[in-house]
Parts: C-alpha cells; sequence; structure tokens
C-alpha cells in the first residue's frame, strides 16, 4: 500500500510538474503594439499647366483633378481635388477694386489662417514674391491638429487676388497625415512657383 501510494504520489508530482512547464512556455507575454498608421504609397511627382479662360494659370500634379466652382459673383473659383489623400485645395479669386482692397483682403485671409489658433501649435508665415511675374503672396504653414494646414494668398496688388487653402475629408490628426501634408506640401510650393496672371 506504502509503495502504490509513493508511486501515485510520484505520478501525480509529474503531472503537475508537466502541466507547469507547459503552461509556462506556451504562454506569451503580451506587449501592445505601438499606434501606427497606414502607409501611403504616394505617386510620382509629375506636373501639367492649367490653362483655361480663367485670367491666371499655374501648374499642378497630374495625380490631381480640377472643379470648376463658378459662382455668380465670382466666376473664376476652383477646387483642386486628390483623391488618394482625401485632401482639396480650394480656390477664391476676387478681381474687383484690388487696388482699393487689397488690405482688406490680406486681413481676411491672415482671419481665416489664425481662426486656426486655438487647436493650431504654430503658424508660420512664408512670404513670396515673383517681380518678373507680379506675383506676391503670404503662404500660412499651420501646425497641429487643425482643419486646414497650408492656405496662401496670391495677388499683383492692382488687378488680381486669389487665396487658397488645403482641407483634409478626415478627422485631423497632426501624426496621420503629416506625411500626405509633405507630400502635398511641394504640389502647393510648384504652383505658387509657376503661378501667372493673364
Amino acid at each position: 500500500m506504502k509503495l502504490f501510494f509513493n508511486h501515485y504520489l510520484q505520478k501525480i508530482l509529474l503531472l503537475f510538474i508537466s502541466v507547469v512547464i507547459i503552461f509556462f512556455s506556451c504562454s506569451e507575454t503580451y506587449i501592445p503594439k505601438a499606434r501606427g498608421y497606414m502607409r501611403d504609397n504616394f505617386p510620382e511627382k509629375e506636373y501639367k499647366l492649367f490653362d483655361t479662360n480663367f485670367p491666371y494659370s499655374f501648374e499642378y500634379p497630374v495625380y490631381a483633378k480640377i472643379i470648376l466652382k463658378p459662382n455668380n459673383s465670382e466666376p473664376y473659383w476652383a477646387n483642386i481635388l486628390f483623391p488618394q489623400q482625401k485632401a482639396t485645395i480650394h480656390l477664391s479669386y476676387k478681381s474687383k477694386n484690388i487696388k482699393k482692397d487689397l488690405s482688406i483682403f490680406e486681413e481676411d485671409s491672415r482671419k481665416f489662417a489664425y481662426k486656426h489658433t486655438i487647436k493650431a501649435d504654430a503658424i508660420n508665415t512664408i512670404k513670396w514674391e515673383n517681380n518678373e511675374e507680379r506675383v506676391f503672396g503670404l503662404l500660412y504653414e499651420i501646425k497641429g491638429n487643425v482643419a486646414s494646414q497650408v492656405q496662401f494668398y496670391l495677388t499683383d496688388s492692382t488687378k488680381h487676388f486669389i487665396r487658397a487653402s488645403l482641407y483634409f475629408n478626415v478627422r485631423p490628426n497632426k501624426d496621420s497625415l503629416a506625411p500626405s501634408v509633405s507630400f502635398l506640401r511641394t504640389d502647393i510650393d510648384k504652383m505658387i512657383a509657376t503661378f501667372k496672371w493673364k
């Protein structure tokens, strides 16, 4: 009986040790993954000329689509759509009383940019001057979880004034949008550099 009991105890002890070994060898320590965002495969940079009956022209990317938004009082408005990035650059144009109302238009542009101050981490301004083409303006880089990360205006100071703002059709998140903002910023710079009045 004692021999039977020792033998039985050995089997239980062996079974217990086996279960413990299996339990600890099969369990993994769970380490949560850092929050990540989907990688965006950006197209190659290639541009074409926007040259219509509008009083201005510029180069824009081939992967963008321009939708004309004629307004009865302001006929030369347009949207530049970037479907892959779910983004739009809204263009509005003024041609009346530019010389007289230039300071008002510039102040309106500044107000639109600084409306984002509540959510913005910083707002940087970059001045643009192309004396040869008479294209002058100011670009606002708006950092943070804001609705519009880039806004700018261009004018010749006498007859033309155009204002543009970049918006994404997604919830603002500076981390996830940073690659797209950087990618589209190159296109905006190209647009400004090739901008001409007619």
